[in-house]
């Protein structure tokens, strides 16, 4: 491509902490090649929320981004507005800049993991166990509600939102909520030899396991999910669909 026209094509771009393996910029990358859209997409790899100043300094050609693991929340301060839906759920996915250099918070994972999950929902699937209380987790309990279905969260450690810690769930407990929600990056390669840590004993026939994680697309998390004979899903699909919601509010900015 010329250096000159590459210098000129607006940008979108991922911003989040160690995504080389992350499922945007292929995704958008192919996209914009199949339908021959001039636009370009990058990985912004920051340690440090504050790092996000010097990269909207040096892209000029930046439109929007995307926000991921583990700026979803930490992102909302640096912005000029943000979307009802977003506000509501507290946590951000998808930034627009304006051309005046405004930025605009929304939130496209809601609609990802309820489009998504929406097939598998049977008449007895009326409560979820969240896995994790970070900005995902948000979205997810956001989209619950649209569903109708009551929700609880499990996490590490004692905060305002959770209900349980890990160490109190039992059989039990699990059994007693249909769906399973893994909101953590516990099992994402490489390290695909873990799992959220909960007992699996109390897994049904009757449950839905379902892992924001897509890579791998099979993970212990699921796998313990299948031998049980829940019903699972990974995060592919919501990832694919949250992608082209974002990709129509870059579009109409």
């Amino acid at each position: 491509m010329d250096k000159k026209l590459k210098k000129r094509m607006p940008e979108l771009g991922l911003l989040g902490k160690n995504i080389s393996y992350s499922f945007s910029r292929a995704h958008f990358t192919a996209k914009f090649e199949n339908e021959n859209l001039p636009y370009s997409y990058v990985n912004f790899d920051i340690d440090e929320i504050s790092k996000l100043k010097d990269i909207l300094k040096n892209n000029s050609n930046l439109k929007g981004f995307n926000v991921t693991i583990p700026y979803k929340e930490q992102i909302i301060p640096f912005l000029d507005d943000i979307n009802k839906k977003a506000r509501k759920i507290g946590a951000v996915n998808t930034v627009t800049i304006s051309k005046t250099g405004r930025l605009k918070g929304y939130n496209t994972d809601y609609y990802g993991f309820k489009k998504s999950i929406q097939p598998y929902l049977k008449p007895h699937h009326k409560n979820a166990l969240i896995l994790g209380t970070g900005g995902a987790s948000k979205a997810i309990a956001y989209a619950l509600k649209k569903l109708k279905i009551d929700f609880d969260y499990v996490s590490r450690s004692q905060n305002t939102m959770a209900k349980f810690l890990y160490s109190d769930l039992t059989p039990e407990i699990i059994a007693s909520y249909t769906i399973i929600i893994n909101c953590t990056p516990i099992g994402t390669h490489p390290n695909v030899n873990e799992c959220p840590d909960i007992p699996y004993d109390g897994i049904t026939d009757k449950h839905i396991l379902y892992d924001l994680i897509y890579n791998p697309s099979h993970t212990k998390f699921l796998i313990c999910g299948e031998i049980k004979g829940a019903a699972t899903c990974n995060g592919l699909e919501m990832l694919e669909l949250q992608a082209e919601k974002a990709w129509k509010i870059w579009k109409l900015s």
